[in-house]
């Protein structure tokens, strides 16, 4: 199916949420005039037509596509392989970016905007925006009437300028590809995102994942993707001839890291290409920016940050009337930031931080607290606003654990307590501040709690019982939903005693968000049972994890149908009827398919079940179900947990730390739908390293 991009953004849009948007509605949602719409459903009426389908407007004006479901399913199967005839706008200034980078002389704009298939006055639009980002990586863009445009500037600040914007408006596309590039098939000359080309990138990651290992190195994961395109850039404008200049840049007085002559090395017999000893000094400046240094390497002694960091934080604590000394987390993440953010600025080396404007808006004190704080402390060190915007990052989440706003506490409920319910609760914390804690349950295990403990009862599901008042939303919690729990909230708020934000006096003792329960002396033989409870659970679940790809099947319920009989012969359920049965009922009685991911959650507790179990199953082709949030996830992986009923609440916490996982972040859900056992598997056991040191660390 032949279409743009903006055709398929419009059915896409359509097909998600028919029948509840407007002419005027897509024209806002995609920054396009009414008229332009107009124009592009004409289009779209005729895409509709090979479907047997037809774009219909209600009385209110609303569009729909009417016609038969299995025609609309059709529709959904090929806008998820469809490929766009045309890039989208930041593809497009990637593209004229490319080509200025890789200029020897100026261009004219005529062929560029030829070659990016736009007009000169869009071209002209696209480089006043770049212009407006190429200048804080201290380069400009020359343009001169009949001569032609470039970009002016050390090469050294070319590659970050580079490197910055595939970060910035690539960086999930590229978190996609690099992991998912051992599976890509890889021909010659294929290249990824417009500019890696695939062999080269797939061998630089291979060496530098070796040099990790031999170093004993760690790095976050957004340095690691940050450093492999820097490494990637640094060879293709080496090996184009755009050398850096011996006498523009300090990097020799940096040296060289062992890390990085071995990695050089490692390329050079890889890609046949030696790198002159300043080019390696630049490629350790990046990574000494990138991450907390160990002793030879760290610019700043660690002992005197160590000091500044404390005094940071006196200072600070001082200014808010909060006292911060003694949280020993605040005190670990600000010396893994400040670190490298000191080596970055010493260097020079540009960092770009989308959250500066929004953490300035909810944090507009902190932020000035901070700034003054930070040149109060590093009275040499001039911090720009984005790095202050990372360190106001950390205070405030120590400020919210500290300046508690309420005593509230809500329970969780599903029909199992493994699936959706975990996933509800992480998003609950996430988007609901002041919540002391918030408590999982089953339905069956729900009758045994004193439900008066509880301030807010949520449920993804209908709960039988009609005395209880209870806010029924879905897992991921939609605006309505937040908006009702808010209101909610607000009120039970009233009935309670709490302390105002940044009113607590230095000195004093903080209330801790989560209270944990002293249930008499603490016995070390119940330590140890309770530690092997958990060492079995999770040693079960890694046993018998598996990834299996599952072909020719009819739909979604054959499927699992496929992966019970798979669970029955390891031996890990005996009736596998009463399994496959309650896992279709639970789809029954709510949506299972995450939104915008392709993986669905299917969990069921039974008395048949032996122990804990996780299986992912890879369909080779998509299937449409219903969403957590009510509409229709296309999904090509199915998760399933199958738990023992009775379950124990240890069970019941390990099984836990996986639904969470799912949607932690966008790493972590591109992870457990790569379909790569190896990565999910060391995934899990990061998973379950965590648990463990959260569940037996004593504060």
């Amino acid at each position: 199916m032949i279409m743009t991009n903006r055709e398929k953004t419009i059915l896409e849009l359509m097909t998600r949420t028919s029948g509840k948007h407007t002419l005027l509605s897509i024209a806002t949602y995609l920054q396009i005039s009414v008229r332009t719409v107009r124009r592009e459903l004409k289009r779209i009426e005729k895409i509709l037509e090979h479907f047997d389908l037809k774009l219909e407007k209600d009385e209110d004006h609303s569009l729909q596509i009417e016609g038969p479901s299995e025609s609309i399913y059709k529709l959904v199967q090929t806008l998820a392989k469809a490929k766009p005839l045309d890039l989208s706008e930041k593809e497009r200034k990637l593209l004229a970016l490319i080509e200025l980078l890789n200029a020897r002389e100026p261009v004219k704009t005529g062929p560029l905007a030829r070659d990016l298939g736009i007009s000169v006055t869009t071209l002209l639009a696209y480089l006043d925006d770049l212009q407006e980002w190429i200048e804080d990586f201290h380069v400009r863009l020359s343009r001169k009437r009949g001569v032609g445009v470039s970009i002016e500037g050390r090469e050294s600040d070319k590659r970050r300028v580079l490197a910055g914007f595939f970060l910035f408006f690539f960086n999930e596309e590229l978190i996609d590809t690099i992991f998912r590039l051992p599976d890509i098939p890889l021909e010659e000359g294929t290249r990824l995102l417009h500019f890696f080309r695939g062999k080269e990138l797939k061998l630089i990651q291979e060496s530098i994942k070796e040099g990790m290992e031999k170093y004993d190195s760690e790095l976050a994961d957004s340095d690691y993707v940050g450093f492999l395109v820097s490494v990637y850039i640094t060879y293709q404008r080496t090996a184009s001839g755009f050398l850096l200049n011996k006498d523009e840049d300090s990097f020799n007085e940096a040296g060289v890291l062992p890390f990085i002559e071995h990695l050089c090395q490692a390329l050079s017999e890889k890609l046949s290409l030696d790198l002159p000893d300043f080019e390696k000094a630049f490629l350790s400046v990046i990574l000494k920016g990138a991450r907390p240094q160990s002793e030879e390497s760290v610019y700043y002694d660690r002992v005197i940050t160590g000091r500044a960091v404390k005094q940071l934080i006196q200072h600070v604590s001082k200014q808010l009337n909060v006292d911060l000394t003694g949280d020993f987390s605040l005190f670990q993440g600000l010396i893994a930031h400040i670190e490298p953010s000191l080596f970055r600025i010493r260097q020079a080396i540009g960092v770009r931080n989308p959250l500066t404007e929004a953490v300035k808006d909810r944090y507009p004190v902190l932020f000035k607290i901070t700034g003054e704080s930070l040149k109060h402390v590093f009275k040499d060190v001039d911090f720009p606003d984005d790095e202050v915007a990372y360190i106001v990052l950390h205070f405030g989440s120590a400020i919210e654990q500290r300046s508690v706003r309420a005593d509230l506490k809500a329970l969780v409920v599903c029909p199992t307590g493994i699936g959706a319910s975990k996933i509800l609760a992480t998003r609950l914390k996430k988007e609901v501040p002041g919540m002391s804690s918030v408590h999982v349950s089953s339905i069956k295990d729900m009758r045994l709690l004193d439900l008066s403990e509880f301030d807010l009862i949520l449920s993804t599901v209908h709960l039988p019982m009609r005395n209880i008042s209870y806010i029924y939303v879905n897992p991921l919690l939609s605006k309505a939903d937040i908006v009702e729990i808010r209101s909610r909230a607000a009120a039970a708020l009233k009935k309670k005693t709490r302390p105002s934000s940044f009113s607590m006096p230095v000195g004093g003792r903080p209330s801790p968000v989560l209270k944990k329960k002293q249930e008499g002396p603490y016995h070390l033989q119940a330590l140890m049972a309770d530690i092997d409870k958990v060492k079995a659970c999770i040693g079960q679940i890694l046993q018998h994890f598996s990834v299996e790809r599952v072909r020719d099947v009819s739909g979604v319920h054959e499927a699992i149908r496929l992966m019970v009989d798979s669970a029955c012969l390891d031996a890990l359920i005996d009736d596998r009827v009463s399994v496959y049965q309650k896992l279709i009922a639970r789809e029954q009685l709510a949506g299972l398919g995450i939104p915008d991911t392709d993986m669905a959650l299917y969990h069921c507790r039974d008395c048949s079940v032996s122990g804990l179990s996780f299986r992912i199953a890879c369909l080779d082709r998509p299937f449409l179900v219903r969403g957590m949030d009510g509409g229709s996830v296309n999904i090509s992986n199915i998760l399933i947990l199958l738990a023992p009923d009775p379950m124990t609440g240890l069970q019941q916490e390990v099984l836990s730390t996986i639904s969470s996982s799912l949607v932690e972040d966008r790493e972590s859900t591109l992870i457990f739908a790569s379909g790569n056992e190896a990565i999910i598997r060391t995934k899990l056991e990061q998973i379950f390293y965590q648990f463990l040191k959260n569940r037996f660390t004593k504060d």
